[in-house]
């Protein structure tokens, strides 16, 4: 079975997160055991981040702005959709706090929407988002 970097490296709609994880400390935690979760925002949402744009916090001196940014789309459990509960808060590696809304039938985490979902591999679970979570 499948890793979920492995997964997501498959996904040409993930094509801008995976160039952006390599590099990054977070390429080895990802193809270790977990279980993860991934909130992995597809493409265009990286071309619609507000703020620093895709190119400048790919640059070197951004690494750890960039590896705090990724850890904020992962989670150290393995959460299907039908685990996320309405008024839920999940806990990223980094430590920040997500929350779940569940609005007729529609999964959002932090505001961004669950497009492609329940994607398993033997390490966890990669679901697609359409929006890039930047916390403070």
């Amino acid at each position: 079975m499948s890793t979920i970097l492995q997964i997501a490296n498959a996904d040409r709609n993930l094509s801008r997160l995976m160039q952006t994880i390599r590099g990054t400390l977070l390429e080895d935690t990802l193809g270790g055991y977990g279980p993860f979760t991934m909130l992995a925002p597809v493409n265009l949402a990286f071309s619609n981040m507000a703020g620093m744009s895709y190119d400048e916090l790919s640059k070197p001196a951004n690494v750890e702005k960039l590896t705090d940014l990724l850890g904020n789309h992962i989670l150290s459990e393995k959460k299907l959709l039908k685990d996320f509960r309405h008024g839920q808060k999940l806990k990223t590696i980094s430590g920040r706090e997500l929350n779940v809304t569940v609005v007729n039938g529609e999964t959002r985490i932090n505001g961004a929407r669950i497009l492609a979902k329940d994607r398993q591999g033997s390490n966890g679970v990669v679901h697609s988002i359409d929006t890039v979570n930047i916390l403070s």
